[in-house]
């Protein structure tokens, strides 16, 4: 896995954000931030199996000041960047940090020369969604019953970077 990190200087005052491939030495930093956000949180193990075994995975770290705050991770498939996941600690939620990880993910998908992103969300989390539609993505469908916790529903969401080119018109750096 390559690995290029990426900073965001922000204005005096502000957070110091970074960007960087995750290591296995992030997998418990993950795995806290992973039960804060989830009902069905994934394991240990399957964050060790994607850093190792799986070649089509890019994961990132987000870290606030020095501090590990967040997470993003996608599978690069053909011309396409699935997100499986990406979160940001309760601690740093409302700061727009998310908007930031997401946009370092997309902009390492476009790096890659992948074409195109998508997701899926629960039809409850509005946050999520909407934040995904500020970004660019429009919702195109649904997946029934997806998760298993309690049978809800995913929306589907897509984004076309040559329709959103300043969703990852950065195309620095890649993990």
């Amino acid at each position: 896995m390559q690995h290029r990190e990426t900073e965001s200087a922000e204005p005096s005052g502000e957070p110091f954000v970074t960007f960087r491939a995750m290591r296995l030495e992030d997998i418990q930093d993950v795995m806290i931030i992973e039960h804060e956000s989830f009902s069905l949180p994934w394991t240990e193990q399957a964050f060790r199996s994607e850093l190792t075994m799986n070649h089509f995975a890019r994961y990132l770290m987000m870290e606030v000041d020095g501090v590990p705050a967040g997470y993003a991770g996608m599978w690069t498939v053909v011309d396409e960047a699935h997100i499986t996941n990406i979160a940001v600690r309760t601690a740093y939620r409302g700061r727009k940090l998310g908007e930031q990880l997401l946009s370092a993910l997309l902009n390492v998908a476009a790096a890659q020369g992948l074409e195109r992103a998508t997701l899926e969300v629960r039809v409850s989390n509005e946050i999520a969604r909407n934040l995904y539609a500020k970004m660019g993505f429009r919702e195109i469908g649904i997946r029934k019953g997806y998760y298993s916790d309690n049978n809800e529903d995913a929306v589907i969401m897509w984004i076309d970077f040559q329709d959103h080119p300043q969703t990852a018109g950065n195309t620095e750096g890649s993990v």
